[in-house]
């Protein structure tokens, strides 16, 4: 594989040369055909660029490990086009990647539109746990559960066709790729720099999407300055796809209306499209909450703001909120000690890999006779790279090493643990 194919995207273009360029960026799990219904209408005003996430679509699968090397992949892709200055129009991880672009490339990004998006997408237990269940069982687990996810109830029975196409997007993803999406999404957190995004925003959501819905919505509209609220009746996480008409005007109307032409833009002033006679009919206002979120944690800046980052990424944030909430006057010295020491010094020095780690750190557990703190450590193990398997094979050798009623004890505690883990949703 080429430098060139690990750093930019797979991409497709569509429309007349010379026009404004908009930028269309996909759903995890989904391709660049989930905005199949909208180019027809958006490329009659614009020059339509569309990409597929690596290992997407035939996308090479070269994984990318956070939301802004996606972005930086993205930039290097248009600046090998010349493109300069977009419109960007993102769904759910696709917006994250265009809000990121607003805030780290402002002069890049000539107006926004963020598609079942969010500042911070559920928690990252959950998209870590899923990772683990990828890691596990594959993209089949995936594959199957995608539809309730995506769609509305009614529209899932009414076209099984679209289904199907939905559910072989989730299988023929490249499993790595997928994951390291999942362990990109649960890092992302802009909730503290909303105010920071200058764009004319369109913010866009399902009625009935459960994945990113309305509270979300309304998270991204209180934080920033210049946003604009629509409601999709009849639709849920896939808008674009379910009701294509109504996101199709929307898109149309905001990118028509809220680019604004600067000293900085070399894009030609875009054609006025009139306002439709009627409302559309499909959108409702929402007004924006009276109060945005609270600012982030500042960025760590010494070893127990660092080691509380390490804590939460390897351990979770429920593992380490019990522990906190647990804590009283008689044992915060030495929880701080714990996080200084052990997650700001240790766990996050570059010698080793955490996969390493994970494997010495259950060796010394079951050495130790510690079991107490196997669960916490075969979950971190599975968040970390290590599959079943491998668990499996450390304990194998710590029955050579530490004696055999001790590894059937740790496998009684793993075997429990990782069945709560790896067992996909019903």
């Amino acid at each position: 594989m080429s430098d060139t194919e690990t750093q930019t995207m797979k991409c497709q273009v569509d429309g007349p040369e010379g026009a404004p360029w908009l930028v269309l960026g996909p759903s995890l799990g989904t391709t660049w055909h989930m905005w199949d219904r909208q180019i027809p209408e958006l490329s009659q005003h614009w020059r339509v660029f569309r990409y597929d996430l690596p290992g997407h679509g035939g996308a090479p699968a070269h994984a990318a490990a956070s939301v802004a090397e996606l972005g930086d992949r993205l930039l290097a892709t248009l600046d090998g086009l010349g493109i300069q200055r977009f419109g960007y129009a993102g769904c759910s991880i696709g917006g994250a990647i265009g809000a990121d672009l607003a805030l780290r490339h402002p002069h890049r990004v000539a107006s926004l539109a963020l598609v079942a998006s969010s500042p911070r997408f559920g928690t990252a237990d959950e998209f870590r746990q899923r990772g683990v269940i990828v890691r596990t069982n594959g993209l089949e687990p995936m594959a199957r559960s995608a539809p309730e996810r995506w769609f509305t109830p009614g529209f899932a029975a009414a076209q099984p066709a679209i289904v199907e196409w939905a559910v072989q997007m989730v299988r023929t993803t490249d499993p790595g790729c997928y994951i390291a999406a999942c362990e990109a999404l649960a890092a992302f957190d802009i909730r503290g720099a909303l105010d920071r995004i200058g764009v004319p925003t369109l913010v866009l959501v399902g009625a009935e999407d459960q994945v990113t819905g309305p509270a979300e919505a309304r998270t991204l509209v209180a934080g920033i300055p210049d946003a604009r609220l629509a409601l999709v009746p009849g639709a849920s996480h896939l808008a674009p796809v379910e009701q294509p008409t109504a996101v199709s005007d929307l898109l149309l109307t905001h990118f028509s209306t809220g680019w604004q032409q600067d000293t900085s833009a070399a894009i030609p002033v875009l054609p006025h499209v009139a306002a439709p006679a009627a409302p559309i009919v499909p959108v409702a206002e929402i007004p924006p909450t009276a109060a945005g979120p609270g600012p982030l944690t500042p960025a760590p800046d010494d070893r127990y703001e660092q080691g509380t980052k390490v804590r939460r990424e390897v351990l979770g944030d429920a593992h380490v909120d019990a522990v906190n909430e647990a804590a009283d006057a008689f044992t915060e010295d030495f929880q701080e000690l714990v996080t200084r020491y052990a997650w700001g010094d240790v766990w996050s020095r570059d010698g080793l890999d955490r996969r390493t780690r994970s494997v010495i750190t259950i060796t010394a557990l079951v050495a130790s006779g510690h079991l107490e703190g196997l669960p916490a450590h075969t979950r971190a193990a599975l968040r970390n790279g290590l599959t079943p398997a491998e668990i499996g094979e450390v304990l194998l050798q710590t029955a050579v090493y530490c004696g055999i009623p001790a590894a059937g004890a740790a496998f009684a505690v793993a075997r429990k643990v990782i069945q709560e883990e790896t067992t996909p949703p019903t």
